[in-house]
C-alpha cells in the first residue's frame, strides 16, 4: 500500500489532501526526514505534523461513554465519535461501536475496525458477560435475583425466555446486574418486567475488561493483553 494511500485510510484526508500533505514537507520520518509519497516506511516510524501515525487497521479501543451521547455517526445530538479525533471518523474500514449504549446509558463502549473481533464480541456464542450497574426508582422487591436467574423469564412481545443472568443486590434500590446476551435495552426490560423502573444504568465491564480508571469521555487503545483479557472470563 502506497504511503499516500495509507495515510487516507488513516482519516486524515482525502487522496488528493494527502498528497498535497507530502508536498507540502507535513509527512516524515521519526528522525524529521521529509517523507515523500514514493516513498516506503514502517508505519511506527512515519510522522505527520510531528505526530506518530494512528494505529493501522485492526484498532480496538475502549471509551467511557457518558450520559447524552449516543452510538451513531449521524445524530442531531452529541455522539461517541465527537470524543475521538475527527480523522477516526473517516478511517476505512469504518471504526464501529461494538454493541451499543443507549444514550441514557454510561459506562464502557468498545469501537473497533475489525470485523472479525466485532462479531466474536456480539455474538450469543461467546456467552461475553456483560455488567452493569442500575439504580431504581422503587426499592427492590427481593425475588427479582430467582426471577432473572431462572432462564425463564420473557420480554414483552419476545417469544423466547431470556438466559439465565445474575443479580447481585447492593442495597434497596442499587443492583448489578450480569448478562450473557444482548437484547434491545434488556437491562431496562428485564427489570420493567418485575415491575420496576430504572433510573440509571452504568455498563462497568465486558468480560475481563474494566474501565479502570478512565473518567467519563476518556478513551484508550487496548493492546493484546487487554485483548486476551477480554475474553478471559
Amino acid at each position: 500500500m502506497t504511503l499516500v494511500r495509507l495515510i487516507a485510510h488513516l482519516g486524515y484526508g482525502s487522496r488528493k489532501q494527502v498528497s498535497a500533505m507530502f508536498r507540502e514537507g507535513r509527512s516524515t520520518d521519526a528522525d524529521g526526514e521529509v517523507l515523500y509519497a514514493d516513498d516506503k516506511a514502517e508505519h511506527a516510524a512515519i510522522r505527520i505534523d510531528g505526530e506518530p501515525l494512528d494505529p493501522p487497521a485492526g484498532l480496538t479501543l475502549m471509551l467511557h461513554k457518558p450520559l447524552g451521547t449516543t452510538c451513531s455517526t449521524k445524530d442531531p445530538g452529541r455522539i461517541v465519535y465527537d470524543l475521538l479525533p475527527p480523522r477516526f471518523r473517516l478511517r476505512a474500514p469504518l471504526l464501529s461501536t461494538v454493541g451499543r449504549l443507549d444514550r441514557d446509558t454510561s459506562g464502557l463502549l468498545l469501537m473497533t475496525d475489525d470485523g472479525q473481533l466485532l462479531h466474536r464480541v456480539v455474538s450469543p456464542k461467546s456467552q461475553l458477560h456483560k455488567v452493569y450497574e442500575a439504580t431504581m426508582a422503587e426499592d427492590l422487591r427481593g425475588d427479582e435475583a430467582g426471577i432473572f436467574a431462572s432462564g425463564t423469564l420473557m420480554l414483552e412481545s419476545e417469544t423466547t425466555p431470556l438466559a439465565p443472568a445474575a443479580l447481585e443486590v447492593v442495597d434497596a434500590r442499587h443492583a448489578r446486574l450480569t448478562l450473557s446476551e444482548g437484547r434491545y435495552h434488556q437491562a431496562r426490560r428485564m427489570f420493567a418486567a418485575v415491575g420496576n423502573h430504572v433510573q440509571a444504568l452504568h455498563r462497568s465491564r465486558i468480560g475481563g475488561l474494566g474501565l479502570g480508571e478512565l473518567a467519563a469521555g476518556e478513551w484508550r487503545v487496548l493492546g493484546e493483553d487487554d485483548l486476551a483479557r477480554l475474553f478471559s472470563c
